[in-house]
């Protein structure tokens, strides 16, 4: 294995930037903030340990190394000498991405058909536009940057969720939601509008310190150094931590609650969540030290008139201030208006997310 270190770009949710460089942080990385995610430093275990380890990522790009260039012709000649084989395996198909910024090559389109030439005549590898395999190329400054996409299908999909309601949380998002609550895995958590069980799975999982990446695989799993003793030695997990606590969803859709038993099985961690069909008036106060309601609720963008919901809020706010007493609660909204109709005290809300073509904020108390 080359132990070298090179820059590995985690690419973040836009608007969840800061706490995913607080998690690569805890993870022992030192991370450098950029728009639209995170720089640390590191070699191929490093990479291999972001995708399996990290909840905020939603991909990591290994930086593998690059070339000034002015021309299509210096680009095909010095992308004919990159040393694809260290990388790349010749007997499976690849896709070449370009991006062209103030450079004077600035076609994105043919300096990709040269890049993907240059791969196919000198390793032999096949073109796919469906490949497993990424090769980004970025052209900025006429200075060429290579990044391979080491993670294949975003790391959101954690591989055991099936079911998702109707308007999801990313779990990436969901997590770093969880943690700019200030959620550490010791707190109780509760979501009564649960839909597919996201932020309750999340939390298990943290306060279980099981790894997000443990049921699925990653495109660097495909690439010619890759060592599966290493990764077979990186995946063994330590013993699941234990946990007193229970994490609770509810919803007044029972379909949303057999989805949300169905993901806490397959994700293993049915015996740390509890999940109940309930309508937010019936909410109760679980027994216990108090901890965290968070709730991604309509927001109107989805479900359509917005007149009920403000109706909705109210009703939730007047009950999570009744008998909520000593809690903190997050709401996810892109409307500031439904968050105010609640009546809760809230702090100033955090930065703008993009969440599915929507901007959301998340809105929180101090304890109750």
């Amino acid at each position: 294995m080359d132990k070298s270190d090179f820059d590995i770009f985690l690419v973040a949710t836009p608007g969840l930037e800061a706490p995913l460089a607080a998690e690569a942080a805890a993870l022992g990385w030192q991370p450098v903030l950029q728009p639209g995610g995170v720089t640390i430093r590191g070699g191929w275990t490093d990479v291999w340990r972001a995708n399996l380890w990290l909840r905020g990522a939603t991909r990591v790009l290994a930086r593998v190394g690059g070339f000034r260039a002015m021309h299509l012709a210096q680009l095909d000649k010095r992308a004919r000498k990159f040393p694809w084989s260290d990388l790349l395996r010749p007997d499976l198909p690849v896709k070449v991405e370009t991006v062209c910024k103030a450079s004077k090559i600035y076609h994105a389109g043919a300096a990709t058909q040269r890049i993907e030439r240059a791969i196919t005549e000198e390793l032999g590898a096949p073109l796919a536009p469906d490949a497993a395999i990424t090769v980004k190329a970025r052209i900025e400054d006429d200075l060429v940057t290579f990044s391979l996409d080491t993670t294949g299908e975003s790391l959101h999909k954690r591989g055991h969720k099936e079911a998702v309601a109707k308007a999801p949380m990313r779990e990436t998002m969901a997590a770093m939601f969880l943690s700019e609550m200030g959620f550490d895995g010791s707190q109780p958590v509760l979501d009564p509008m649960c839909g597919s069980g996201t932020f309750v799975l999340e939390a298990a999982e943290i306060a279980l310190g099981l790894a997000p990446g443990r049921s699925r695989s990653f495109a660097f799993e495909r690439f010619a150094n890759f060592d599966p003793a290493a990764w077979s030695d990186l995946k063994a997990q330590p013993r699941p931590r234990t946990t007193p606590l229970q994490f609770l969803g509810s919803d007044r859709d029972p379909g949303a609650i057999r989805m949300s038993q169905a993901n806490a099985e397959r994700a293993g961690v049915a015996d740390a969540t509890q999940f109940q069909i309930s309508q937010i008036t019936d909410l109760q106060r679980p027994e216990g030290d108090p901890g965290i309601v968070i709730i991604n609720p309509p927001y109107g963008a989805r479900v359509g008139n917005k007149g009920p919901l403000f109706g909705l809020h109210a009703q939730m706010g007047e009950v999570l201030r009744s008998r909520f007493q000593g809690w903190r609660v997050g709401i996810v909204t892109s409307e500031a208006g439904l968050a105010k109709a609640t009546g809760l005290p809230w702090k100033p809300p955090g930065p703008i997310v993009a969440h599915g073509g929507l901007k959301v904020r998340l809105w929180q108390t101090g304890p109750l």
